[in-house]
């Protein structure tokens, strides 16, 4: 008979994780907390002191630099890991200043487009080498440079900025040291004063050399991630795998009684917390546990299980988590994730490692690589420690596609010609021919983004940490990662699929409607229209297992994964669809006019990858077929399929009837279940009085949001979807 591992059972947080998560509540509904003056301020003095090199690449290095020794160091109460940014008031000069660079200064900085951050750097380096490490391997590189060769010239300038962003890092963590012992010093509690010694020896020692304890290896993990953020102005790193490089530390310590398994705890719940200190709401930024190692064993460890157990002390949208599903994570660790969840925590998400592996494989990655990934910020899938991928690049909007092509006009206005295809295999056909004219645009777009970061952009701070920068003398931004693809996000799978269906039975089999008309019908957003609109309702929906519109769902994200692969990036990556929508299902549903399946004008749209908001008819096995009945695995740029379940009294209960499911989606090749548990009385309530439900996290379309932070359309579709009975 198995036992459960000791970990297992959900615990209450310290008082501390208590007092620091009601802090978070209360910074993250104010905005100007975010105001980002003290950065914006440092950004500007950096760039022009940085006037006199000549070497762009190398004042990229001082930008990131000169940040980082400008900010002021931010020590909170009850904090254990530190590294965030002030929030102090500038004064009348400083305001000045600040206002010129935004309005003027800014923009006379070289334009660098694309997509930023969304990756995990290399921790392993962080914490075995630190920033001393780093500076070796730079020397030794430099040493065998001729500066008479153009190109070893280049390289050698990409180091030179590179050391000087280190520089600026290992300074701000010095001061970090110097401000917490000034603090011990007038501190009246010995208890937080002896919190404060230790941050201080802590900062002393890391990021600038290799970590030795637990305890140092999380505040260096903590800190290069929020100098990642802070000097090169960009948010979202992620945290990659810490069940995997934390544990050697926790185990040694362990080992030697330097640790217990609840003050590790509190460590990591502390790291978690403080991503909400630099990272504005309405965006995500975690990690991710479990999975298989390189040689294809299941890394399950203590340090798994904390993982989880921080999603339930923190419970609000960061740190985002996700869970490596394979055929041999442990049942007691999914059933910790899954009482979780039962109990209305929206952490963490559940990914399908198979099928995720498998499809970076596909990609070209080696093995060592493909087991190696995070969820970039939502589920974008991007290998960890080599990436330069561009997630959501760009979001594509398929129900106007299809509009398009029907001759529905945009805003009612401009006139359209009529479809007039003669039958529904020729209308497919001039869907996927519009859909394959956007992504020629969108790809060349990137592409010049690409282009634009190679001739005016640069991240040698960032670049430190990204494989194989350092060894190719290359930055990032000019080809030194290893992976360079783009991933694009198709926005209105299931509602387009539903219109695909709905089309194909009432106008080309059944023909009780005529193109015309239905494009009257959309025009007109159904008013004087609801015979066409409930013979579209009527129609078999996507999400309840009827192979016919399943087939349709194939067809078209077979289609979408092909016409993205016949291009190439600047860099020479592929070029890969996903469907992930982040808020984008909203943003694009409210731009877009009435569709085919029935949906309103102005209605958000699907929420991700499995059936539109409430379409669900057949129960959750059937939602479960239908979502993975086409393949997931080729998808990187991001599946989510949300699943709502009704409250019960017992949530034990609940969560036992969940495993299963969200097992038999795993097996079945789903990319990536998440779940709310939340009653409709609490939504409407939230809605009403948004005072009483501050802290009332919900799912969205792969990440996590405070329901009362919302916009009214996008609460709408969240109170849309369908509740599944699961017994």
């Amino acid at each position: 008979m198995s036992t459960s591992h000791p970990l297992s059972r959900l615990t209450d947080p310290t008082d501390r994780v208590a007092r620091l998560r009601e802090h978070t509540l209360r910074t993250a509904h104010d905005p100007a907390a975010w105001s980002g003056d003290e950065a914006d301020l440092a950004e500007g003095q950096a760039w022009l002191a940085s006037a006199g090199e000549p070497s762009h690449i190398v004042r990229r290095g001082m930008l990131a630099g000169g940040i980082l020794r400008r900010l002021e160091p931010a020590i909170g109460e009850d904090e254990l890991i530190v590294g965030k940014f002030g929030r102090r008031a500038l004064d009348a000069e400083e305001a000045e200043f600040t206002a010129l660079w935004r309005d003027m200064g800014r923009k006379l900085v070289p334009q660098a487009l694309g997509q930023r951050a969304h990756m995990a750097i290399d921790y392993e380096r962080v914490l075995q080498e630190g920033i001393g490490g780093v500076r070796e391997v730079i020397a030794r590189q430099r040493q065998g440079l001729r500066l008479t060769d153009p190109s070893d010239l280049a390289s050698d300038c990409f180091y030179r900025g590179a050391l000087e962003a280190l520089a600026g890092m290992e300074e701000l963590s010095r001061r970090y040291a110097d401000r917490a012992e000034a603090m011990a010093a007038s501190e009246a509690d010995p208890r937080r004063a002896a919190d404060l010694r230790s941050i201080a020896k802590r900062c002393r020692r890391v990021p600038a050399e290799p970590a030795r304890t637990f305890a140092e290896a999380v505040q260096a993990v903590s800190f290069v991630t929020f100098c990642q953020c802070a000097g090169n102005r960009m948010l979202l790193f992620q945290l990659g795998r810490p069940d995997r490089y934390l544990l050697p530390y926790y185990l040694r310590d362990l080992a030697q009684g330097r640790i217990t398994p609840d003050a590790a705890q509190e460590l990591l719940d502390c790291a978690g917390l403080i991503l909400s200190e630099y990272t504005p709401r309405g965006l995500a930024v975690g990690w991710m546990c479990g999975g298989r190692d390189s040689c294809g064993a299941d890394v399950t460890n203590d340090l798994t299980y904390m993982m989880v157990q921080c999603a339930w002390h923190i419970r609000l949208p960061y740190p985002g988590i996700g869970i490596c599903r394979t055929s041999e994570t442990p049942d007691d660790l999914m059933e910790m994730a899954c009482r979780a969840l039962a109990r209305g925590c929206s952490h963490p998400a559940i990914f399908g490692d198979e099928t995720i592996t498998k499809g970076l494989l596909r990609a070209g990655l080696p093995h060592r690589d493909a087991c190696h990934y995070v969820h970039s910020t939502c589920v974008e899938i991007t290998p960890v420690a080599i990436s330069n991928v561009y997630v959501a690049s760009p979001y594509y909007n398929l129900g106007q596609a299809l509009n398009d092509v029907l001759g529905v006009p945009r805003g009612g206005r401009e006139e359209v010609p009529l479809c007039r295809c003669a039958s529904f295999e020729e209308l497919f056909e001039r869907l996927k021919e519009a859909i394959a004219a956007e992504v020629e645009v969108g790809v060349r777009d990137q592409n010049l983004a690409m282009m634009s970061r190679h001739l005016s952009g640069g991240y040698p701070l960032l670049s430190c940490f990204v494989n194989d920068c350092l060894l190719t003398g290359k930055d990032i931004d000019h080809g030194g990662a290893r992976a360079n693809w783009v991933e694009s996000s198709f926005v209105g799978l299931a509602n387009t699929v539903d219109a695909l269906a709905a089309i194909r039975q009432v106008v080309f089999q059944r023909r009780s409607v005529t193109l015309g008309e239905l494009r009257d019908a959309l025009a007109a957003d159904f008013e004087g229209h609801d015979r066409v609109r409930a013979l579209l309702a009527a129609a078999p929906r996507y999400g309840n297992d009827v192979a016919e519109v399943d087939g349709l769902a194939d067809d078209l994200t077979r289609f979408l994964h092909d016409v993205c692969s016949r291009y190439r990036t600047y860099w020479g990556g592929p070029v890969i669809a996903g469907f992930f929508c982040w808020i984008m299902h909203e943003h694009l549903g409210r731009h877009t006019g009435a569709t085919a399946d029935g949906r309103p004008a102005g209605f958000p749209f699907a929420d991700g990858s499995g059936p539109a908001q409430g379409r669900e008819r057949s129960g959750p096995t059937a939602m479960v077929r239908s979502s993975t009945s086409w393949s997931h695995c080729d998808m990187l740029g991001g599946i989510a399929v949300n699943m709502r379940f009704q409250r019960t009294g017992d949530p034990d209960a609940l969560a036992r009837a969940m495993k299963p499911l969200i097992g038999v989606f795993c097996s079945m090749g789903g990319f990536e279940a998440q779940v709310n548990v939340v009653s409709p009385d609490i939504l409407r309530d939230a809605v009403a009085h948004p005072e009483r439900h501050r802290d009332l996290v919900v799912r969205i379309a792969g990440y996590s949001d405070y329901f009362v932070g919302l916009s009214p359309q996008m609460q709408a579709e969240v109170m849309a979807r369908t509740e599944l009975e699961c017994a």
